[in-house]
């Protein structure tokens, strides 16, 4: 399986620290964000990754290559780990040159994926699943032989953040998509079914984003790639089993670093113990 992982965002709502390091390198627990993504591919499959990068993101490479620096080091076991990660797939990288939206950087996958079906995930995304996500929604795509996206339900007040999809449920947690919407409104939201950012997609999908115009912040939104999809053959959605992480912004990252350090053995009493004097627990007792 060929895994396009889209990784060439500006970062704007981390900075100063993203000035000149990459959102997807920022740190959840002992690793940063990609290291995740990448190991969700390799999970689910996938044997060749491509990921889509810009401008000062050099350190995405960096971080999946051998580093003599480290080789006195290399009986470290998570860098041993690292470096069996690194093995297993093929990992490229391509740029994408200007920052047009999620549907240019799918486009810029083009030639690598060719004329197979491909799995996407974001680069700022952390899905938990068993099995894993993406998995999930290849088995689907499998038997239906179709594009097929994640979606799982949002609040009202976070609508407006994700593109949203409505359609008839073909089977339990599988839906037919009839109208995507990018971002829309409350009132204009045709369901509450929001697009997760996990994706197989078919090739055709590649001239769909050909004729799709800039929508929403003036992007080639893929969103509206599959709306124009959708009308000329069967575009899925699929809800999951598992729960996805959104590193979208600090308190978003912040949470799932706290939650990641509650789940481990040494990291999760210590914590547990500071946020009860944080809040004032331990003197109530």
């Amino acid at each position: 399986m060929k895994v396009v992982i889209p990784a060439a965002g500006l970062g704007t709502r981390f900075l100063p620290a993203t000035k000149s390091q990459p959102k997807e390198m920022l740190p959840v627990l002992d690793r940063p964000i990609i290291q995740y993504v990448v190991e969700e591919a390799v999970a689910s499959g996938a044997d060749d990754i491509l990921i889509v990068t810009g401008r000062g993101k050099r350190a995405l490479e960096d971080h999946f290559d051998q580093s003599p620096e480290l080789a006195k080091w290399n009986d470290r076991p998570e860098l041993r780990a690292l470096d069996a990660l690194s093995r297993k797939a093929r990992i490229h990288f391509v740029r994408q040159r200007e920052p047009k939206g999620l549907a240019d950087a799918v486009a810029c996958a083009r030639h690598h994926t060719g004329d197979e079906a491909f799995g996407v995930l974001l680069g700022d995304t952390i899905n938990v699943c068993d099995p894993p996500l993406l998995r999930q929604l290849w088995t689907r795509y499998e038997r239906q032989h179709a594009p097929i996206l994640a979606v799982e339900p949002v609040p009202d007040a976070k609508v407006g953040d994700y593109g949203i999809i409505d359609g008839p449920e073909v089977e339990p947690g599988l839906y037919r998509c009839e109208r995507l919407v990018e971002k829309p409104t409350l009132a204009d939201a045709p369901s509450r079914l929001g697009i997760t950012g996990a994706y197989v997609l078919t090739p055709e999908v590649y001239s769909a984003i050909d004729r799709t115009e800039p929508g929403v912040n003036g992007e080639v939104q893929l969103t509206d790639a599959l709306q124009l999809l959708a009308r000329e053959r069967p575009v899925y959605a699929a809800t999951f089993r598992g729960t996805r992480y959104d590193i979208g912004d600090l308190y978003l990252w912040l949470k799932t670093n706290l939650e990641f350090g509650l789940r481990t053995p040494e990291l999760g009493e210590r914590l547990r113990q500071s946020l009860r004097l944080l809040t004032g627990e331990e003197t109530k007792h």
